[in-house]
């Protein structure tokens, strides 16, 4: 864990990600499943980051906007996150600043079509944007959003 412990077991950090997310709920329920609102979150949750933090936010949120403009931008813990009509996240990207670790994630929910066989990946390191990470996480996305 990052940080000092509370005496619940969570460190600051975590505490205060629980209460950012009672917010952020609070928030997305006045917006209900508004696509303006949502995106405004997304890229205000983008401009906040830096570095190699926010090109790969960046380059998610393009991603998911070409290849699946279906799915509704809305924040998820703070990070850029996008749903689908039922407001379940599908994918989302928790950058390495948020919890002070060596590489951002790119991670798919249980709502994506991801699955093969009995076992298979749902989250992705990542340590750059590249040609190649655009066309992998490309794939990704039209595989999550494909209907079952």
């Amino acid at each position: 864990m990052a940080g000092k412990t509370t005496s619940d077991g969570l460190s600051e950090v975590e505490r205060q990600a629980v209460k950012d997310r009672a917010q952020e709920l609070r928030a997305q329920a006045k917006a209900g499943k508004n696509r303006e609102a949502g995106t405004k979150q997304v890229l205000e949750a983008i401009g906040k980051l830096e570095g190699t933090d926010k090109a790969l936010a960046e380059g998610l949120h393009k991603v998911v906007s070409e290849t699946a403009p279906d799915l509704v931008p809305k924040t998820f813990y703070g990070f850029p996150a996008y749903a689908n009509g039922d407001g379940k996240v599908v994918v989302f990207i928790q950058p390495s600043s948020k919890f002070k670790t060596r590489y951002a994630t790119i991670n798919f929910d249980e709502p994506s079509h991801l699955d093969d066989g009995d076992m298979w990946p749902i989250g992705f390191a990542v340590l750059a944007w590249t040609p190649e990470v655009e066309k992998k996480v490309t794939q990704l996305v039209k595989t999550a959003v494909a209907p079952a």
